[in-house]
């Protein structure tokens, strides 16, 4: 019998920690229509800002937990009674509310940081989930730097904000600096060893600084998270941020795994180009799922493949994530078979011996050009017949 599909929590952080981005900023009109679709897409928890960092945030998270209905709004505070109070209040609107505290737990942190020692930052981590407790039911409590925490003292943390009342447990590869492999036995870890860790969601938050964290957000979901934060396209500090259309797409296609999201997927091209377009953020052609060219095939042998069976060179239909279809880009590496493919979409249709003289026409034109265009297709036809 297959057990019952497992449920992941998408946590959207594109207005907060994807807005760090230098040169990415944001208007509140544009936030609220990012969150507005975010809600559309499909995502459990939107992470609209850090209220006490700015008036602007503030306000922005004020309005936002006024325009959305059924997704969890969440504001970002550190360990520190004003910066809590200022998201409560921000937060008072929103129908959902949470607050995500925490405070560095690494010995990066703690001696370099904070100049401080394990006890007092446990203490610190229960009193500050305690105090937001006060406010909101649905705490999230971050350990900033678990990735290069000990795992020994990063169970006492979560012990103890567990005891506070933590709704949710974050445990951020703040510099990207974790292996897929380290990562998840970090989540087994706790999980094995941390009293009443059943009473919370563990959640991963994985920056992309070695290129890892899609692969470490997912060896965290293996080993026993339920939540995954990230952002549209990726962006964030430096790196950038897991990308949340690579992990739903992973998700939605290696059914083996066994889990599910509420995502819309037909949405992630529409969501990646208005986040895209408001932001400034690039998306590189070659970005998995909603990049230019995740559906474009310009070698021969793979356009060949693709005319006789999509299934040869595609893994994802393009409409499952809201592209209209494929494209056989006409280059220099293509084959007869994408020529007469592409003449027939315009209406041309012709013999053996007629292709082999307008194929080698074509080479010379696709030698001079980055991509041969209809207009030129119609052009290489019409130096034929002269």
């Amino acid at each position: 019998m297959q057990p019952k599909k497992i449920k992941i929590i998408i946590f959207d952080t594109t207005l907060r920690d994807g807005e760090q981005v230098p040169g990415c900023k944001l208007n509140e009109k544009e936030k609220i229509l990012i969150a507005k679709n975010l809600e559309l897409l499909g995502v459990d928890v939107i992470e609209a800002g850090f209220p006490i960092s700015s008036p602007g945030d503030f306000q922005s998270v004020r309005e936002i937990s006024k325009h959305i209905s059924n997704t969890i709004i969440c504001g970002l505070t550190r360990a520190k009674k004003k910066d809590i109070e200022i998201a409560a209040l921000a937060l008072k609107d929103a129908k959902r509310p949470r607050i995500q505290t925490g405070i560095g737990t690494s010995e990066s942190h703690i001696k370099q940081k904070f100049q401080s020692t394990e006890e007092k930052i446990l203490d610190i981590a229960y009193e500050s989930v305690k105090y937001a407790k006060k406010f909101v039911e649905d705490i999230e409590f971050y350990a900033e730097d678990a990735g290069r925490t000990e795992n020994l003292f990063l169970a006492k943390v979560c012990e103890k904000v567990i005891q506070a009342g933590a709704t949710v447990i974050n445990l951020p590869d703040t510099t990207g600096y974790c292996l897929p492999e380290e990562y998840g036995k970090k989540i087994k870890f706790l999980i094995e060893n941390v009293p009443n860790i059943d009473q919370v969601t563990l959640s991963t938050h994985c920056h992309d600084d070695l290129g890892l964290a899609t692969a470490n957000s997912i060896a965290g979901i293996k080993n026993g998270a339920r939540q995954v934060e990230g952002t549209i396209n990726g962006i964030g500090e430096r790196a950038g941020n897991t990308p949340l259309e690579e992990i739903v797409m992973i998700l939605k296609k290696k059914k083996e795994l066994n889990f599910f999201t509420n995502i819309n997927t037909k949405m992630l091209y529409t969501i990646s180009k208005l986040v895209s377009q408001y932001t400034g953020m690039f998306v590189p052609q070659n970005k998995a799922i909603i990049g230019k060219n995740a559906f474009s095939h310009s070698s021969g042998i793979h356009q060949d493949g693709m005319i006789k069976n999509r299934g040869t060179y595609e893994i994802i239909n393009p409409k499952e994530v809201g592209y209209k279809t494929s494209s056989l880009i006409l280059t220099a590496r293509s084959g007869r078979s994408a020529l007469i493919y592409r003449y027939k979409k315009i209406g041309y249709v012709f013999t053996k011996y007629q292709i082999d003289t307008i194929y080698q026409i074509f080479l010379i034109y696709a030698d001079k050009k980055k991509e041969i265009s209809d207009e030129n297709l119609k052009q290489i036809i019409n130096s034929v017949r002269n």
